[in-house]
């Protein structure tokens, strides 16, 4: 037989401990998934930005150029489809534009085909920094996710998957997803 471990408790335990006190009468269980969502996206968060800010990137820098380099050769999108992939409005978009093309990481030009339509493309450098950065983003994120194993990962995607689906959430495009 094998000595099992003690649970651990996080901070979520203590807030529903608390509400089952002085609201026994009250189901608190939706604020232990809810509250731990949550907080697991601060967090994360947190250690993304942190992971990005090693490399003097902002994460919505990082965002724009990851889309852009998951967007396939040759990495070029108007504004609109690239608005919308980033999850952005188009007036940050604009401003983050800006500022990506004073950096030598992206260019803007109009669209010979609609010229009413802005083209937005990573430049060699962009290309080249997406790619180095993805690598590190994504170390990061395994990092951020060493507590679990393979299997445990998979049916955590699964299950946040669902609630996401029943929160509404359809990607247009499964390459989207």
């Amino acid at each position: 037989m094998t000595e099992q471990q003690p649970q651990q408790h996080d901070g979520v335990d203590r807030i529903t401990a608390q509400w089952r006190a002085v609201r026994p009468d009250l189901d608190a269980s939706p604020m232990a998934v809810i509250g731990r969502i949550s907080r697991a996206s601060r967090l994360l968060e947190r250690g993304i930005k942190d992971n990005l800010a090693a490399h003097g990137i902002e994460p919505w820098e990082f965002d724009v150029l990851a889309t852009l380099l998951r967007s396939g050769p040759p990495h070029v999108l108007n504004a609109g489809e690239l608005s919308a992939a980033a999850m952005v409005s188009s007036a940050a978009l604009t401003n983050r534009i800006d500022r990506l093309v004073e950096k030598g990481l992206v260019d803007r030009a109009v669209d010979p085909a609609h010229r009413r339509r802005v083209l937005i493309s990573l430049t060699g450098a962009g290309e080249e920094l997406a790619h180095r950065l993805v690598e590190h983003h994504l170390a990061g994120e395994e990092r951020q996710l060493a507590g679990l194993t393979a299997a445990e990962r998979e049916q955590l995607a699964g299950l946040l998957r669902r609630v996401l689906l029943a929160l509404g959430d359809h990607a247009e495009d499964p390459a989207e997803g």
